[in-house]
């Protein structure tokens, strides 16, 4: 809500209402029957008119000034904005084998590389308010678990249900991408994206993963690759044959060059993430290339609300005059 005065200037009116007020009580401006002692009168008792007797100061002092905050007209106005952007529509293919519980991308011993990817996925949601995002889960097969949506509440709780072992294990990247860009197919939007992330090399699935991205490229989807894992070995937690756990160190190749000609080929970029530092600065970099010029048009309507002081302040004066008229009018002052 925004307040304004249409005729600010006669708020300078307001500096004349004390010498008003100071005419209004001043006896020297009021005619007078001069006694030769009113040592009598002054003993009597006051009455009850004589105590409210300054109320008739007050509701006049009160109705002017209404009058003269009206004559100011002030107008309230509610300010209403359009915003003109190009949309973007936005598939996040996250890998969920069981290569994704290497420990690597975190100091903390109990957070696994999946665990620390949603996190950061997370983030990436919450930056893209304006944006209809889509989620697609993949091991040896892919899994929808959200469709493009601007519901990014619900978009994130299906985010943190992700979990390694609840698809058959394997890397299918080419099956993954290829159903992450039929979930794009239809979309009228002014750009398409897959951010597909892994952490292997693709060893299965129904397509193969450049000929995912001859599909990609064919209906104008740009997809970005993030390589994720440390290089060389690292931590893997394993149980032994008692049920104990532990870890042990395991190599975990990524495919870089694979993934390299896949976001080439669709005009995106690859990205390597060895650590949670590096993948939030990837998820940030394409936040920033993934951005699109708004046009911001502001408009306020305002409405008058002048009337509503004038009334009240005729209203007071009005009050006042009858008030006057009657005992309150009619005692010494």
């Amino acid at each position: 809500m925004i307040l304004r005065f249409a005729h600010p200037w006669f708020l300078l009116l307001l500096l004349v209402v004390p010498l008003w007020l100071w005419v209004r009580i001043s006896t020297r401006f009021r005619s007078a029957l001069h006694f030769p002692s009113l040592a009598k009168l002054k003993a009597l008792p006051v009455s009850k008119a004589r105590r409210f007797h300054p109320l008739l100061h007050v509701l006049a002092i009160l109705g002017l000034m209404l009058l003269i905050v009206g004559l100011a007209r002030p107008q309230s106005g509610l300010r209403q904005r359009t915003v003109t952007s190009e949309t973007i529509d936005i598939v996040l293919a996250i890998d969920t084998s069981t290569s994704m519980n290497a420990i690597d991308f975190s100091e903390d011993e109990e957070k696994n590389r999946l665990e620390v990817v949603i996190e950061v996925a997370e983030d990436f949601i919450e930056a893209r308010e304006a944006d209809r995002i889509g989620l697609i889960a993949f091991a040896a097969m892919p899994y929808t678990k959200s469709p493009l949506t601007l519901d990014h509440a619900w978009l994130g709780d299906r985010l943190r249900e992700l979990k390694t072992g609840e698809l058959p294990d394997g890397t299918a990247i080419g099956s993954a991408l290829a159903s992450s860009v039929n979930r794009l197919r239809a979309s009228e939007a002014e750009s398409k994206v897959v951010i597909l992330l892994t952490d292997g090399i693709s060893n299965t699935g129904d397509m193969d993963p450049l000929s995912a991205a001859a599909l990609a490229k064919e209906v104008g989807v740009r997809v970005y690759t993030i390589g994720a894992g440390a290089e060389g070995p690292v931590r893997f937690p394993v149980q032994d044959m008692f049920g104990r756990s532990g870890y042990r160190q395991v190599e975990i190749p990524i495919d870089a060059e694979a993934l390299t000609r896949i976001a080439e080929t669709t005009g995106g970029r690859f990205f390597r993430a060895r650590d949670n530092d590096e993948l939030e600065n990837v998820f940030s970099e394409i936040d920033e290339l993934e951005r699109t010029e708004i046009d911001l048009t502001e408009y306020t309507l305002y409405s008058e609300q002048f009337h509503w002081l004038v009334a009240g302040g005729l209203g007071l004066f009005l009050l006042e005059r009858i008030l006057a008229a009657g005992r309150l009018g009619r005692v010494l002052s």
